[in-house]
């Protein structure tokens, strides 16, 4: 059998990761484009300052753990059950219902960085594409948050829920999964950024959403809905090697203190 040539190997092996890294470099320029090509938004996030200060004035009482799972974001969050949904992991929720993404980007310092978490999860672009807004506005201002954490907290990991299919917004369906479409293939090219797709597992087979994981009005989740986005999220968290195993004794005190200021 004829000897294999190193150097053919080795010159095809190179060509190989040449190419995929130009198509790389492509794709990230071409999301990048979107992002800037999008004028300037008028957003005002001034009505969320009292539900910041809430935040704020809680921190003072009791400090949340830093090298935690941040959750930010709008209503979805803010209703997530997290001690029900993982019980084994130390979370913050800094969830504002009603919030866009640009409002997560306003506060940033404020509701995320301050608290130096080992990953962050986000929902947002909801109420944003609703309010409006098109997918590449919604887009350009993950990229901003995106650049801020990053440049902040490079070792923080963040993992974005993708915008979900609803029954009260499904009209809305075809900018949903455009927008996904864009944050998906930005987090492609990063090793820091996850996209968490609960897309497909809340369609029935005719491809609408399963009724059985909202509430009444068909927007907002029920148990069942939230324990499809908890299994997607453990998933996303694993790949990135986001294991924080809760100090027992750093819950019971914790959870001393919130039993202690409501009664």
């Amino acid at each position: 059998m004829p000897r294999q040539s190193h150097t053919s190997t080795f010159t095809v092996t190179r060509h190989t990761i040449q190419y995929s890294l130009a198509i790389v470099i492509c794709l990230s320029t071409a999301q990048l484009t979107v992002a800037q090509s999008e004028p300037q938004d008028p957003h005002d996030s001034s009505k969320w300052e009292a539900a910041i200060s809430k935040f704020e004035a809680a921190d003072h009482l009791q400090s949340p753990p830093t090298n935690s799972i941040l959750f930010v974001g709008s209503s979805s969050i803010r209703l997530w059950d997290l001690e029900k949904s993982f019980p084994n992991l130390v979370t913050i929720n800094r969830g504002f219902g009603g919030s866009q993404l640009a409002d997560s980007v306003q506060f940033i310092d404020r509701i995320v960085l301050k608290y130096k978490p080992r990953a962050v999860v986000m929902y947002a672009g909801d109420n944003d594409l609703n309010a409006g807004k098109s997918p590449e506005r919604v887009f350009a201002d993950f990229s901003e948050f995106v650049a801020i954490l990053r440049n902040r907290l490079p070792d923080t990991t963040l993992h974005y829920v993708a915008v979900k299919p609803s029954i009260k917004r499904w009209k809305l369906i075809t900018h949903v999964r455009r927008t996904n479409e864009l944050v998906n293939g930005y987090c492609q090219m990063h090793d820091k950024l996850f996209f968490v797709d609960i897309d497909a597992p809340m369609l029935n087979e005719q491809g609408k959403p399963k009724p059985e994981l909202f509430v009444k009005d068909g927007l907002h989740l029920n148990e069942s809905g939230y324990r499809i986005w908890s299994k997607k999220l453990l998933e996303s968290l694993g790949k990135a090697g986001v294991a924080v195993e809760l100090d027992k004794s750093a819950r019971k005190k914790t959870t001393g203190d919130l039993e202690e200021s409501q009664n």
